[in-house]
């Protein structure tokens, strides 16, 4: 797995979020949905996050198998946020579950880029 392929899949991710978010209909009244403030710091962690493993390509303290898992677990969480948009309501349970699932990754992609694996 190449640079090049892994920024063309970060970028097809980050492209298909972006326009998964700009469909999200209006919540339906008197639902008890998680702030628009909450959904908008959801997306901009997983761009982070996605940059983070990019820049971890890019020095070398990712390596293409490492980067693959991270890229999957990471296809993983955007998923559960488009999901959770999809109905225009982010409950407070999913954006309590999206930010745990958002913890862990960010543990696994400081894991993966400080261990003493290096790319060749």
């Amino acid at each position: 797995m190449n640079f090049k392929r892994i920024s063309l899949a970060l970028a097809g991710v980050l492209i298909a979020g972006a326009s998964l978010a700009a469909q999200a209909p209006a919540p339906a009244p008197g639902t008890q949905t998680a702030t628009p403030k909450r959904e908008g710091r959801m997306e901009r962690r997983a761009e982070r996050q996605q940059q983070r493993i990019g820049k971890g390509v890019a020095n070398g303290s990712l390596t293409p198998k490492e980067t693959a898992r991270l890229e999957h677990q990471e296809a993983k969480v955007n998923k559960d946020i488009a999901k959770a948009e999809a109905d225009g309501k982010v409950t407070k349970k999913e954006a309590t579950k999206i930010e745990r699932e958002q913890n862990r990754e960010s543990r696994r992609i400081h894991r993966q880029k400080h261990d003493a694996q290096k790319r060749n």
